[in-house]
């Protein structure tokens, strides 16, 4: 699959959150204003996109040489956590706002399963280094657009008249799965027709 077809493809035809359903915890709770939407999307971005790469290296340097190739799973959660300490650390230096705004939701990318999950596509998939980055590029900037989305959708239902019973949580997810419907317009025949793959 060629590099453009790749960022297609995670970014919208299998977006982690509204085609796959991962990451769902953050989305939900980060998503309520843009500052700190874009702060997480860009953080998962860059764990995402360097944890692909460092996977891909352990996995095919360390793991598969030693026959050790079952331990992926730990290993992949040790460099992601390695690698979402770091980022909080940056955060908290540069952005005390920003580290305040994500709260929980910072650390918790260690257990956001979109991060594991494209380390473990890219693996699964036999992308080479370059491949895998591209794939983990593209599903934080997949992540990104719709944590950015959706916090646009939900500023506006702030200002709107909305069903007591439906404030809050509840139009949010209704809200989540209209956007979910909307993504399923995507599918592989793009990849096809644009000639990407």
């Amino acid at each position: 699959m060629s590099y453009i077809g790749i960022l297609v493809t995670y970014i919208f035809v299998q977006n982690f959150i509204l085609v796959q359903f991962m990451g769902l915890c953050p989305f939900i709770g980060v998503s309520r204003n843009s500052e700190s939407a874009i702060g997480m999307g860009m953080a998962v971005t860059f764990v995402t996109a360097i944890a692909s790469v460092v996977c891909w290296a352990v996995y095919h340097f360390l793991l598969v040489p030693f026959d050790l190739d079952y331990l992926r799973t730990i290993a992949f959660i040790l460099v992601i956590a390695a690698l979402v300490q770091l980022v909080e650390m940056v955060i908290k230096k540069m952005s005390p706002a920003l580290y305040k705004a994500l709260g929980i939701y910072l650390p918790l990318i260690t257990t956001n399963c979109a991060v594991l999950g494209i380390a473990i596509i890219a693996i699964d998939n036999n992308y080479n280094m370059l491949e895998s980055f591209f794939a983990g590029l593209a599903a934080g900037l997949g992540f990104t657009m719709a944590i950015i989305l959706m916090s646009n959708i939900r500023e506006k239902l702030e200002t709107t008249a909305v069903r007591s019973v439906f404030n809050g949580v509840p139009i949010a997810f209704i809200s989540a799965g209209l956007m979910a419907l909307a993504f399923m317009a995507f599918d592989k025949s793009l990849i096809v027709n644009l000639h990407l793959a």
